[in-house]
């Protein structure tokens, strides 16, 4: 089913596309206006489909928007053609952007990680003090998915660190593959860096894609600690219920397991003292941590700023970690690709004023003009978290959805008080739940690679998961986002 989705979708992308050029354009939209929304919408299409490898859809969308931009009318001067070279700017604009910067500096702290292992100390050490019941062992992962999420930048990074540990101990301790236990286990380790993504602003690609519009639309920046002051509350929230969630669908079969805490015992002796570079890593890291959370309190450097300082000592000749030839090896470029491009396209959704007319649609046919700001975020978050089913990249959601968010609280901000930067960011934390579905997110596919649970077993609790998140999401915005005047 899979793969005809797939190979369908390139083809239907395109069809739909040019169906869309053909209808005539609306009067109160501009012609390159019109063709941004019908790249857009292609562009939704294939990533839904992963009908191309998301390095090539970015190939793709830029091409589309460097010809079918480039000969509508200029936004500024209607008389003369944009061009090519005008359009290519738009199209390539995403690229100069401060987040991608930082979420290629975050790509260089996780391959840091791996390379030297102090993810793996890290993790080992948490899991150490835990014990071997059962339920002790479900908190531990929980707890080294909040506790990594500092460190390591990167989903996938942290979710691959911690599933070779797990399944390691799964092994030792004599439980079937296919046990309860087990599964909960890899189901946790997915979740947890799902929710955490949520709590810390560095944690997750995704978020990046929105300060960047942030703070290119709305002119504002957000440091990292009054991110964690808004959103940790939501991910401890989520932490404790996802414990109880998976606890309650899916007892293990066992309530303590026969020399747990050896085994992890065993594995952190193996890892041996602290290596130099481990020690480097370490360092660099709690100073990067300490810049990041006292971003315009004690110092006025911004977050990018700080990293990319980090990540040029990490390769520095006698202070270094790494050599560039080991980056290279380690980094997903495509990522940088797909984030970059993706910036560009919700930018040119929002220059182009296409952004701004879906906006007047969805705020009149769901007369947001005169909803509360509790019904603006229900409403929105739930569209999000339905269309998230489609996606298999939350930063590919990101672009296509932020830009249009932004423009429907502007709308929505005509008629009555909202905090519009604010209510970004409560959306922004519903992008990043992917909890029902393993093709949701990468960090996911990663856990079900390891054949420990079935898709249903995902459902089955990622279901309950997303309800009583989007439920939390609707409480923290009528009391604590409220009174932090996030919402209002």
């Amino acid at each position: 089913m899979k793969k005809n989705l797939s190979r369908m979708g390139l083809p239907v992308g395109f069809l739909v596309l040019i169906l869309l050029l053909l209808v005539p354009t609306p009067p109160d939209l501009s012609t390159a206006g019109h063709r941004m929304l019908a790249i857009l919408v292609f562009s939704v299409i294939i990533w839904m489909t992963e009908a191309v490898a998301y390095p090539v859809s970015s190939g793709i969308i830029m091409s589309l928007m460097a010809f079918l931009l480039g000969t509508a009318p200029n936004m500024v001067n209607p008389s003369k053609m944009l061009g090519t070279s005008g359009a290519l700017k738009m199209a390539l604009g995403g690229f100069s952007s401060t987040a991608l910067a930082l979420v290629g500096a975050a790509l260089l702290i996780a391959a840091a990680m791996m390379k030297t292992g102090l993810d793996k100390r890290i993790a080992l050490v948490v899991l150490s003090k835990i014990g071997a019941k059962t339920h002790h062992v479900l908190a531990g992962v929980i707890c080294v998915g909040f506790v990594l999420s500092f460190f390591v930048p990167s989903t996938t990074a942290r979710v691959s660190c911690m599933v070779p540990i797990v399944m390691g101990i799964i092994a030792v301790f004599g439980v079937p593959r296919k046990s309860k236990f087990a599964a909960i286990m890899l189901i946790a380790v997915a979740q947890a860096d799902s929710i955490w993504n949520v709590g810390i602003k560095t944690a997750a690609a995704q978020n990046m894609v929105a300060l960047g519009f942030i703070e290119k639309q709305l002119g504002t920046t957000i440091s990292w600690l009054d991110w964690f002051i808004a959103a940790a509350p939501f991910a401890v929230i989520m932490s404790v219920l996802l414990y109880f969630v998976l606890l309650k669908l899916m007892p293990p079969e066992m309530e303590e397991i026969p020399g747990g805490r050896e085994k992890i015992a065993q594995e952190l002796s193996a890892l041996g003292p602290m290596k130099t570079d481990e020690k480097k890593l370490l360092f660099i890291s709690v100073v990067l941590l300490f810049f990041w959370a006292t971003e315009k309190i004690v110092h006025p450097f911004d977050t990018s700023s700080t990293t990319i300082v980090a990540v040029t000592l990490m390769m520095m000749p006698g202070i270094g970690i790494m050599t560039w030839k080991e980056v290279q090896e380690r980094i997903n470029w495509g990522t940088l690709l797909l984030f970059g491009v993706g910036i560009s396209l919700g930018s040119a959704i929002l220059s182009t004023k296409a952004g701004e007319w879906i906006a007047h649609v969805i705020v009149q046919n769901f007369g947001l003009y005169d909803a509360t700001a509790t019904f603006i975020i229900a409403i929105l978050a739930l569209f999000l978290i339905l269309i998230h089913l489609g996606f298999a990249s939350a930063t590919a959601l990101s672009s296509a959805m932020i830009p249009i968010c932004i423009s429907v609280l502007q709308g929505a901000s005509e008629n009555i008080t909202l905090n519009v930067v604010g209510m970004v960011m409560i959306l922004q934390y519903t992008i990043c739940f992917g909890f029902i579905l393993p093709v949701n997110a990468p960090q996911n596919m990663i856990a079900y690679s390891t054949d420990t649970f079935e898709v249903k077993d995902f459902i089955k609790t990622g279901i309950p998961l997303t309800v009583l998140a989007y439920l939390t999401i609707l409480l923290l915005t009528n009391t604590y986002w409220k009174w932090l005047g996030l919402v209002l």
